[in-house]
């Protein structure tokens, strides 16, 4: 157990009487309406009480309506501190006026875009999308990377082509643990991480593997790589729920770092549960 509330960098909700959202059509246990109340019914005797709302991929026509969704349960929840929104940042022109748009609601913290579907050799050097993510920092706004294994050096030349754009791999750039892709990621995690304005999320490590028979030392060495190359300064804990709850209950999820932690001293324990997300969305 902790002994202090987390700060969970990496939540969901979704109400499916106001958005679309198409991708859950392919999931059935993910297809209905999960709000705050359904989180704290999930999240067991796990305190959390800061929480960075991420863009759920609804419709994009639907981005800013996801926005003033989240916003409104804000009033009513003060824990949500921050919303990580999606923003068309590779179409010239409608990209810089979306970023104003956003950047002028005070909880939106950062962008986030699933690279993971696109053809990242030719999307990471869109310039419309360079020249968006270096306007991020005068705006106040950071920028979160949905890849895979495969896509880690495209990502590493932008963020080379943005050093004061600061970056977070979401979910260890979900590394393909079910099918033991191990020293591939690490390769391309020990290259990543050089780059000093990218962090790393480390969250749904069960759910890149097999989701009914995974184990704790399958996952182990991908969390402990994830810390040795970006130490405890640059990682943060998020907790992908629903989406985690495929394959491991929220209380399963922390239980699974922190017995992976045990090593670890309570600063460090403090820094990857509360204080880096604290610092990286400035909540």
């Amino acid at each position: 157990m902790l002994d202090f509330p987390i700060v969970d960098s990496h939540l969901h909700i979704w109400d499916l009487n106001r958005l679309r959202y198409p991708w859950l059509d392919q999931i059935p246990e993910l297809n209905k309406t999960c709000l705050m109340k359904e989180f704290d019914a999930a999240r067991g005797p796990y305190a959390v009480d800061k929480i960075v709302f991420m863009q759920a991929e609804c419709s994009h026509g639907q981005y800013m309506d996801e926005v003033q969704f989240v916003e409104e349960v804000a009033r009513e929840d003060a824990r949500l501190k921050a919303i990580v929104a999606w923003a068309p940042m590779e179409v010239e022109g409608e990209n810089l006026r979306a970023l104003e748009q956003l950047a002028g609601r005070p909880l939106v913290k950062g962008i986030r875009r699933l690279i993971q579907t696109e053809d990242s050799g030719s999307f990471c050097r869109i310039p419309a999308l360079i020249q968006a993510l270096r306007r991020l920092p005068e705006l106040g706004l950071t920028f979160d990377l949905g890849i895979h294994t495969g896509q880690f050096y495209d990502v590493v030349r932008l963020a080379e082509a943005c050093p004061e754009t600061r970056f977070v791999v979401d979910h260890l750039g979900k590394p393909d643990i079910r099918g033991g892709r191990l020293a591939e990621w690490k390769d391309e995690m020990r290259t990543i991480c050089q780059c000093e304005n990218v962090w790393c999320k480390v969250s749904s490590l069960a759910t890149e593997a097999d989701h009914h028979h995974w184990t704790l030392e399958e996952v182990r060495p991908y969390a402990e790589w994830a810390f040795e190359c970006f130490g405890f300064r640059r990682v943060m804990f998020g907790g992908d729920w629903p989406v985690s709850s495929q394959a491991a209950s929220y209380p399963i999820c922390v239980e699974t770092l922190l017995t992976i932690l045990q090593g670890a001293t309570e600063a460090e324990k403090w820094a990857f549960f509360r204080e880096n997300a604290e610092q990286f969305y400035g909540i």
